[in-house]
């Protein structure tokens, strides 16, 4: 497959178009309602901020929301010291930043739960909304950094494995079938795809040989149909749709509808400026992909497109 550098940028734009900035969560929890209120005032409009009266109801609402940037905690609680609910805390969501609301002198709780990490700061009360603003907004950059590693390290692990997969797929093969469901598989859950259909291509034209991955059971293949996989046989060339519902195009297609798919990304496998397969992801939410992603696309396609000769031609075809 031969990507210009011009249509890796076009393709870039589109899957990066859509708003990809939400308000981070936090949590505030204490047992004061005029406090609580207060909290929630002072960070709504950078927030997402959820409000719990007791280190109890806050375990529960990170049971049902997940993870939250930035936890603020009173201490001194009746049911749970705010400390022992922030270590309740720490298994589950390591990254999240935590700071200790304290109204008096708790040396011995406190120093313990900074010593175990357990804690990023503590502020004495009463505070005040300028510093502690200052605080969160850095405890927030500290744990989008955390997370921002925390994803490259997932990235590149997931990476080598796609490409190993590719390569030892070419390898161990016993035909060409055999080899599309390994690597539609690698393909789908590296690029966290709801679907992923490898599907050969003789002639231009689809052929019945493919390999799917799916997140929820079996998928229904419509790519015959689909006009995004006609341009790309025929343009030899990537075909993106990042958001089908405003696609006037494309969201009036049945197959779309039906299969509540709201992105798609058609890639052409091509060796020597032949068409050898179409790789479909596909995902029930609008798509965005990073630069680097798109990169890593097309030359695991490239990887794939030898993977595919050399089993057609050194294995007998199933």
């Amino acid at each position: 497959m031969d990507y210009a550098i011009p249509e890796l940028d076009a393709i870039s734009r589109q899957l990066t178009s859509l708003d990809r900035t939400k308000k981070a969560k936090m949590l505030v929890v204490d047992d004061e309602p005029d406090n609580l209120d207060l909290l929630y005032r002072t960070f709504r409009r950078d927030f997402q901020v959820l409000k719990a009266e007791s280190g109890v109801r806050a375990l529960e609402l990170l049971a049902s929301e997940g993870e939250v940037a930035v936890i603020i905690s009173d201490q001194r609680m009746p049911e749970m010291k705010g400390t022992e609910f922030l270590s309740r805390t720490v298994p589950q969501f390591p990254d999240t930043m935590r700071i200790i609301l304290t109204g008096f002198t708790d040396v011995e709780d406190l120093v313990e739960a900074i010593n175990s990490g357990q804690v990023y700061k503590y502020i004495t009360k009463p505070w005040d909304p300028n510093e502690l603003k200052a605080v969160v907004q850095r405890a927030a950059e500290t744990y989008e950094l955390l997370k921002q590693r925390t994803e490259e390290l997932r990235r590149s692990q997931a990476q080598t494995a796609l490409l190993s997969t590719i390569v030892r797929t070419a390898q161990e093969a016993s035909s060409l079938e055999d080899s599309l469901t390994p690597i539609a598989t690698a393909f789908g859950k590296n690029f966290q795809a709801d679907g992923c259909i490898l599907q050969l291509v003789e002639g231009n034209h689809l052929v019945a040989a493919q390999g799917e991955y799916s997140t929820n059971g079996k998928l229904d293949n419509w790519l015959d149909n689909d006009p995004l996989v006609k341009s790309a046989i025929a343009s030899q060339k990537a075909q993106v749709a990042v958001n089908v519902p405003a696609d006037s195009n494309l969201a009036a297609i049945e197959h779309y509808t039906a299969s509540g798919v709201q992105a798609h990304l058609l890639i052409p496998v091509t060796y020597r400026n032949e068409v050898l397969a179409v790789l479909s992801l596909q995902w029930k939410q609008p798509a965005t992909l990073r630069e680097d992603e798109l990169v890593l696309l097309h030359l695991s396609a490239q990887q794939v497109a030898l993977a595919l000769t050399c089993t057609r031609y050194y294995r007998p075809v199933a």
